[in-house]
C-alpha cells in the first residue's frame, strides 16, 4: 500500500469518527467544476491588438514576469498545462477579447461567432466547456468612464450591440458544447467624484440591459449574470453597476447574480450575502479572488475568507446552482503557477468544507450548545485534510501537492523560457 494511501485511509478514520463520510465528501468534490478565467495566462491581453494588454476601466495588472502568452496557440498550451495540475473536470471563462481574428481589426459591435470557432473546437477535443464575459472595458468608446450607463446614446447603442453579440456567441458556444455557457456583464462606469444625476445614469444601464436581454435563449444554452462593483480606479465616488442596482435587476428579470471577492468593502463578507441573494435568485455566480486593501485581485490562496465561502457553498444546499469562477491576474509571478496555486486552493476550500462534521454542527446549534459548535468548527482545522487532498488528486491522475513546484518550473524551462 503506498504512503498516500496508508495516510488516507488513517485520515478517512479520524473523520469518521465524527460522522463524516470522506467517500461522499470526494464523490461531491468531483462534481463541482470551477470555471477558470483565461485571461491569468496572458495579463488581461486578449488578441484584438498584437501584444497588447487591456486596459483601463479599473483593469491594472502589476508585473512583467517573463512567459507571458502571446497568441491563442500559445494560451491554450499553457491552459492545458494547467488544467493537468488539477484533479476533476472543469470549465473556461473567455472573455470577448479572445476572439480569433484573422489578424484583421473587427470591432467589438462586430464579433461573431465565427470568431470564437477554434475555442468551440478546442474545447470540444479537450472534453471542457466553456463561459463568457462581454468586454466593456480598454476600448475607445470606454475612455469617458461610461459604457451601457452613457449619456451619449451612440456609445450606448454601440456596447449595446457588443453586448447582444456576445449572448448570441455564448448560445451557439452552449448549444454546441452541450452545456449552458454563462455570461456574464460587469462595466466600469462611473466617476471619480459625486455626480449630480446618479438615478439618471442607472436609468441608462436599465434600459440598455434590458434590449440586451431583448432576445430570448433556452436556458440551455445560455445563462446571463450581472455583476457589481463597490469602486475602481477613476470610479471612486460612484459605481453605476452598484450591489444593490444588480440585487435589484436580478432578482426582477430573473437573472444570475455575480459575487466577486473583491468589488465589496474589505468589511463585508461574501460568503454572508451568498445565502441571502439565494433566498430570492435562483442561481448565483461567484468571482473568487484575493482582494489585499481593495479589488487587486491576487491569486487565491487558502484563507478564512476562502474557507468561509467554501463552508457557504457547502451549506446552502445548493452546489448545482452556485457556479464557482476564479478572477485574478498576477504578472510578478509565474502565470501557470499563479492559476495552479489559485485553483486547488479552490478546491481544497470546498473538500474542507464538504469534510466538516456537518450533522454534529447543525445538532450543537439547534441544541444552542455554543461550545461544541465552536469546539468542531476548530476541531475540524487540525483534522488531515492534506491526506485526503493527495489521495483525491493521485485518484485524478493530477500531481500531489509537493509535487507541484517541480511541474511548473519543468514547464517553465521547457517552454516559458523560450518565449520573448
Amino acid at each position: 500500500m503506498s504512503i498516500t494511501k496508508t495516510l488516507f485511509e488513517a485520515a478517512k478514520e479520524q473523520y469518521g469518527a465524527l460522522g463524516v463520510d470522506v467517500e461522499k465528501a470526494l464523490a461531491t468534490l468531483a462534481t463541482i467544476p470551477l470555471s477558470i478565467h483565461c485571461w491569468q495566462g496572458d495579463d488581461v491581453g486578449g488578441f484584438e491588438r498584437a501584444g497588447a494588454k487591456l486596459e483601463g476601466g479599473g483593469i491594472e495588472v502589476t508585473g512583467n514576469y517573463p512567459g507571458r502568452a502571446r497568441s491563442v496557440e500559445e494560451l491554450r498550451a499553457d491552459l492545458e498545462a494547467m488544467y493537468a495540475l488539477l484533479p476533476g473536470a472543469h470549465r473556461l471563462a473567455l472573455h470577448m477579447s479572445y476572439g480569433e481574428f484573422g489578424g484583421k481589426p473587427v470591432d467589438r459591435d462586430q464579433v461573431e461567432p465565427s470568431h470564437y470557432r477554434g475555442w468551440i473546437d478546442w474545447a470540444k477535443a479537450k472534453g471542457l466547456k466553456l463561459d463568457m464575459n462581454s468586454t466593456f472595458f480598454s476600448h475607445p468608446k470606454a475612455s469617458s468612464g461610461f459604457t451601457l450607463s452613457s449619456k451619449d446614446k451612440g456609445v450606448r447603442d454601440f456596447w449595446i450591440e457588443h453586448g447582444k453579440r456576445t449572448r448570441e456567441v455564448s448560445s451557439v458556444i452552449g448549444k454546441e458544447l452541450g452545456s449552458p455557457c454563462i455570461h456574464n456583464v460587469w462595466i466600469p462606469d462611473g466617476m471619480k467624484d459625486y455626480p449630480a444625476d446618479r438615478i439618471g445614469y442607472r436609468r441608462n444601464l436599465e434600459h440598455s440591459l434590458d434590449e440586451i436581454f431583448e432576445k430570448e435563449y433556452p436556458l440551455s444554452q445560455l445563462k446571463d449574470a450581472v455583476e457589481s462593483k463597490l469602486f475602481g480606479l477613476g470610479s471612486e465616488a460612484y459605481v453605476v453597476g452598484s450591489h444593490e442596482f444588480y440585487l435589484g435587476y436580478a432578482i426582477t428579470r430573473r437573472k444570475l447574480l455575480t459575487l466577486d471577492m473583491g468589488h465589496f468593502h474589505p468589511t463585508e463578507s461574501v460568503a454572508d450575502k451568498l445565502s441571502a441573494i439565494l433566498l430570492y435568485c435562483d442561481e448565483a455566480l461567484l468571482h473568487v479572488s484575493r482582494p489585499m486593501r481593495w479589488d487587486s485581485d491576487h491569486v487565491v490562496t487558502s484563507s478564512d475568507e476562502l474557507r468561509l465561502l467554501a463552508e457557504e457553498i457547502v451549506a446552502s444546499g445548493r452546489l448545482p446552482q452556485i457556479h464557482v469562477g476564479l478572477d485574478f491576474f498576477d504578472a510578478t509571478i509565474n502565470r501557470l503557477g499563479a492559476w495552479t496555486i489559485g485553483a486547488r486552493s479552490m478546491l481544497k476550500g470546498l473538500l474542507a468544507a464538504l469534510l466538516q462534521p456537518r450533522e454534529r454542527l447543525l445538532a450543537a446549534e439547534e441544541e444552542g450548545d455554543w461550545f461544541a459548535r465552536l469546539q468542531l468548527f476548530e476541531q475540524s482545522k487540525s483534522l488531515p485534510l492534506g491526506a485526503v487532498w493527495d489521495y483525491y488528486c493521485a485518484a485524478h491522475d493530477a500531481p500531489l501537492e509537493r509535487e507541484i513546484i517541480d511541474r511548473v518550473h519543468g514547464y517553465e524551462r521547457s517552454v516559458l523560457s523560450k518565449r520573448r
